[in-house]
């Protein structure tokens, strides 16, 4: 029965294939925009997150108590080897890297400029989620030697090995000042580092600022971020951390968690796109056929097939219809993910202009973005289309199963 329900639903669609093909074309053509979309909201989600849970805030921040409200250097967390210590004994932290933040005036010659001294454990950060990011970078460290983000680099001409004074407040209140050389030129995800940064060893800034065994924060990577959540109430419990604030990454940076769940809310949005476009385009052919062959239902009701039954060949075109339509667009979404996922395509190119990246809520984002599909989405699509190619059909299947014979027979 289900066999000749298949090769009955077949052969109807092709009865009009120039209306089955552009039901079909619709259907494929919303399929297609749901996964290029996700794809591409997929590729900046995770382009956001790495930068967010990376270098800049990490999945997890131990805070100087009153730092996040005024960034005081004198707010700092003291004892820092006993608390890293105690965290790295919890066994879903991967790293964890203490840092110092110092507003500094820095001067290559007369003239000075607004920087910030950054001190970093240049043996942390030189993993690939590191503010450095790099073993070569993080050996440039040390005996006075800094880094300078390319973007404070290009606005006052800093080239590597120059000398950079730099003059500031220590945590006592004094005046602290110090000579370093420019090691290198750097580019980094983060902006404030890119944009007014000056990274030194926290060994060197520590002695900048009169600062012992402190930091102002400590940076914490777990293994997988559904351990965040672990991870602060373990960290919570630490004896060694009871006068810190340990806060997750959403809670240090609100905002950009928000853009992460709007990404996913505009996913949502053009999957329901691709629900009224299959509504649409098999509606209209459903409804069309029925009327079509309104004579050809009244005779098979004579002949003594039941309504039931007649509605199950509906039901089938339309889902039949469906299965072409959606087929065509995720074959073409997978295609479009697989073309792109590895050398992406930049935005700035297609509108004809050159490549950039612009600094945002302390984020790097640049115009190129590398698509990732995901598997759910193609099954979220393939489901979507199926669930209104039964819903479209609701319409003809009620017409059908109040047809008269003799009444649909005179047409």
């Amino acid at each position: 029965m289900a066999d000749s329900n298949f090769l009955i639903a077949w052969r109807n669609l092709g009865r009009n294939r120039k209306r089955s093909a552009l039901a079909c074309a619709a259907i494929g053509l919303g399929q297609f925009a749901f996964l290029a979309t996700a794809a591409i909201m997929h590729g900046y989600a995770d382009h956001y997150f790495a930068s967010i849970t990376g270098p800049l805030v990490g999945h997890v921040q131990i805070l100087a108590p009153g730092w996040r409200e005024d960034r005081a250097v004198d707010r700092t967390l003291d004892e820092v080897g006993s608390k890293l210590a105690a965290i790295r004994q919890r066994p879903e932290v991967v790293r964890a890297a203490p840092r110092i933040y110092a507003p500094v005036l820095a001067a290559l010659a007369e003239e000075g400029f607004m920087g910030v001294v950054v001190g970093a454990d240049p043996a942390v950060e030189a993993n690939a989620g590191g503010l450095l990011g790099s073993e070569v970078l993080a050996g440039m460290l040390g005996d006075g030697q800094v880094l300078v983000g390319r973007g404070l680099a290009r606005q006052q001409g800093i080239e590597a090995g120059a000398e950079l004074a730099v003059i500031g407040q220590d945590i006592d209140g004094s005046i602290a000042s110090e000579l370093y050389r420019v090691a290198a030129i750097v580019d980094s995800p983060v902006e404030l580092v890119n944009s007014l940064g000056i990274i030194a060893a926290i060994d060197d800034v520590r002695v900048l600022l009169q600062m012992g065994d402190e930091a102002h924060e400590i940076i914490v990577h777990v293994q997988d971020i559904e351990q965040v959540a672990q991870a602060v109430a373990g960290l919570e419990a630490q004896s060694a951390l009871a006068e810190a604030e340990v806060k997750p990454w959403n809670e240090v940076v609100p905002q950009l968690a928000g853009i992460i769940e709007l990404m996913n809310v505009y996913t949502l949005v053009i999957l329901a796109i691709v629900f009224l476009a299959s509504a649409a385009g098999i509606a209209n052919t459903m409804l069309m056929s029925t009327f079509e062959r309104r004579r050809e239902l009244g005779m098979l009701l004579a002949l003594g097939s039941s309504p039931a039954r007649l509605v199950r060949m509906v039901a089938t075109e339309a889902v039949l219809l469906g299965l072409l339509g959606v087929a065509l667009g995720t074959a073409l979404g997978v295609f479009f993910a697989l073309l792109t996922a590895g050398s992406g395509f930049d935005f700035a190119e297609l509108g004809g202009t050159e490549s950039f990246e612009v600094g945002f809520q302390g984020v790097q984002v640049a115009s190129r973005v590398y698509p990732d599909l995901h598997g759910r989405d193609v099954i979220a699509g393939v489901v979507a289309v199926l669930v209104t190619a039964l819903s479209a059909c609701v319409w003809p299947m009620v017409h059908i199963s109040k047809l008269e014979p003799v009444e649909a027979m005179r047409g």
